[in-house]
């Protein structure tokens, strides 16, 4: 199998064009697993598979989405930037495309060789306040999702987050990503704001069971909150994480969300054959 592994913002991924390899769909989620895995193989947050449209006949071609543990994910921003940059340096799409995914049509768009801006699936649940408790403690969680069906997002403040003890922060995140008030479980985006438009950011994200380095979606769902609260001075973030910065656009009308623009980079960090003799179609 001919890969790419990409990275966006940090958010490393292993890409597939299955319009080439003609994989099963019931195969992906245990080539996820294998070729997932740190050490034991190339390592990543998630796999990406190119397939053909299903949903949207507009589209330029499908994303499907997986994560490290073979669960399917219904969107990934950062992978979308990076599947962008795949489609359009493959010629599958030119410098603005449409890209089917679970959650719905995300378009992209080619800043330059690097830079990719993507219009994010727009929030089809967003409550701004709301609680969690967490062993005896209640944490202010505003809770999101992305598109339809939803990818579900928690938003939690968190003082002096650069600062955090990483074990207990984990712990933490694990215990909300797992909460009960979350049926479908949770990416929980932690933030501190930095200064009036701009916050440094730590996601667990569902899926791989950890931090991640960058959460495109994440991001934006932290700016469609404080957008609609009215703490960001013109309906833009900047979100600093350990893999660089991403910057988010925010459209709406009052407290209604129309539209989320993702920009940040994107790396193409290798390019080559999976050997893996540990996967098993």
């Amino acid at each position: 199998m001919r890969f790419w592994k990409m990275n966006g913002a940090g958010n490393d991924f292993i890409i597939l064009n299955n319009l080439k390899e003609g994989l099963s769909p019931e195969a992906l989620p245990g080539i996820a697993r294998t070729v997932c895995q740190r050490r034991l193989s190339i390592g990543a947050d998630g796999l990406m598979v190119v397939d053909a449209p299903e949903r949207f006949p507009e589209a330029d071609y499908r994303m499907r989405f997986y994560n490290a543990d073979g669960s399917v994910g219904e969107m990934c921003g950062n992978g979308a930037r990076c599947i962008c940059r795949y489609g359009y340096e493959n010629g599958l799409a030119g410098e603005r495309q449409r890209v089917e995914t679970t959650a719905g049509l995300v378009t992209g768009e080619r800043i330059d060789v690097r830079r990719y801006r993507v219009r994010l699936n727009e929030p089809s649940v967003l409550r701004t306040e709301g609680s969690v408790e967490v062993g005896g403690v209640s944490w202010p969680c505003a809770y999101v999702e992305l598109g339809n069906p939803g990818l579900p997002h928690a938003v939690v403040p968190y003082p002096d987050l650069q600062k955090a003890d990483e074990t207990a922060l984990r712990e933490l995140g694990r215990a909300i990503r797992w909460h009960p008030d979350f049926p479908k479980g949770a990416n929980v985006n932690f933030y501190e704001r930095l200064g009036p438009d701009t916050v440094y950011e730590r996601t667990f994200e569902r899926g791989v069971e950890d931090f991640t380095y960058a959460c495109g979606t994440g991001t934006g769902s932290v700016a469609a909150v404080l957008a609609v609260r009215g703490e960001l001075s013109a309906d833009i973030l900047h979100a600093r994480m350990r893999g660089g910065e991403l910057t988010i656009e925010v459209e709406r009308q009052g407290d209604q969300v129309t539209a989320l623009y993702l920009t940040g980079p994107t790396n193409i960090v290798a390019k080559g054959e999976i050997l893996d003799e540990d996967l098993s179609f």
